[in-house]
């Protein structure tokens, strides 16, 4: 008699299914596994403002707010939410999607009441993150899941920008990064970029001239042209400098890319950086706000040759650094006040208990308020990184 082979595990059976029926999938998982009456994938829409179900495109269901409610609670905390319905019988829960600190959106499971239980809980949590990489892996194959993110049509030049971010967020134990971009379906020139390794991180602040294309083919050849030099293994001055030679090449000074470039050591919490333009950089440290005014050096691709210096400064554990492009610091109320001179500081120093995730998206729903419209002027980048550490050896 042949043992009898092991059931396919969940895991296995997500990573088998084809990439548009990841949803169809999981519900048929659920209902076997769990008794799951109603499953619903919602993703969260490019603008962070609401959270969209994945149903057959190009119809979708009604979306639900990305920071209200039980789901949109699930979403912003970070933590599953059991909402209790008419029905006595069944609850629906709300599981976060987030793959290594990139906040997908939310999975809402209806099931029987008596499968909400703590253990019940963690188990649906972590099928929530299987299916979170999934979704992220098959991206590389389809369209549905890019496509239910939208409320709108992108801009070709915005398309291009979120084709080159690494993702809206990331956390390893020693650090968690939260970034938001707006105006999120115009985005021309702005752009972030990070990678980790098993020692260090490297963060990178990117502000391109010009409006729509043009931008967007500017800051695309920067953010390619930095990451080959990373990842080339040369020191951060010479990543910029490398980059400045290929933007002077292309454009022989006529644009240029402002661009600040950090690279993190994870066990001295020593940071090099080096600021080629106008991206700023400021450290919330306890209560106090600190403008890190940095050696200010030629944007990238200004001139021909240029030598890059680097700077070195120290974060300790509870440190939490900003940085935001021109268009968060330089931009102007409808009475021409300057966000950066008193509003920026305030909202910084407000959103400090707040996650990382949740502060850049607030400091940029406070540049909106000041600005006084949702159409603004410029491109807004804001990059957020608290820092736990390591603990010494």
């Amino acid at each position: 008699m042949h043992a009898r082979e092991p059931a396919p595990s969940v895991e296995s059976r997500l990573r088998a299914a084809p990439p548009h029926a990841l949803v169809t999938t999981a519900r048929s998982l659920l209902a076997e596994r769990v008794g799951a009456l109603d499953v619903t994938l919602l993703l969260a829409d490019y603008a962070l403002t609401v959270l969209q179900p994945v149903t057959h495109l190009p119809h979708t269901g009604a979306p639900v707010p990305a920071q209200e409610g039980p789901a949109g609670s699930a979403f912003t905390h970070q933590s599953p939410v059991v909402e209790v319905t008419d029905d006595p019988a069944t609850h629906l829960l709300h599981l976060p999607v987030t793959v290594r600190g990139d906040r997908l959106g939310v999975l809402s499971v209806r099931l029987p009441a008596k499968a909400t239980d703590v253990a019940g809980v963690l188990r649906l949590a972590e099928f929530a993150t299987a299916l979170g990489h999934e979704v992220d892996t098959a991206g590389r194959d389809t369209d549905l899941y890019l496509r239910a993110r939208r409320t709108r049509r992108l801009t070709l030049a915005a398309e291009m920008q979120w084709q080159l971010l690494p993702g809206r967020g990331c956390a390893r134990d020693e650090y968690v990064i939260g970034a938001h971009l707006e105006p999120a379906y115009a985005v021309g020139g702005d752009n972030f970029d990070w990678s980790t390794g098993a020692d260090d991180l490297t963060v990178t602040v990117t502000d391109g001239t010009g409006q729509g294309i043009d931008a967007s083919l500017l800051t695309g050849l920067t953010v390619g042209a930095l990451r080959n030099a990373r990842r080339a293994g040369v020191g951060l001055a010479d990543q910029a400098r490398l980059a400045d030679q290929a933007l002077y090449a292309q454009y022989g000074g006529k644009a240029y890319a402002s661009t600040l470039l950090l690279h993190f050591d994870l066990t001295t919490g020593v940071v090099r950086a080096v600021d080629a333009g106008s991206p700023r950089l400021y450290r919330l440290r306890g209560n106090l706000l600190e403008h890190m005014a940095l050696q200010a050096q030629f944007p990238l691709g200004m001139f021909e040759e240029t030598a890059y210096d680097e700077q070195t400064f120290r974060m300790e554990p509870g440190d939490r650094l900003i940085v935001v492009s021109t268009g968060v610091h330089a931009a102007r109320s409808a009475t021409g006040d300057l966000f950066g001179e008193h509003a920026l500081s305030q909202v910084l120093v407000a959103t400090g208990p707040t996650p990382a995730h949740e502060a850049a998206r607030a400091v940029v729903a406070g540049l909106i308020e000041h600005f006084g419209s949702k159409d603004l002027a410029d491109d807004a980048v804001v990059v957020c990184l608290d820092w736990t550490g390591r603990p010494p050896a």
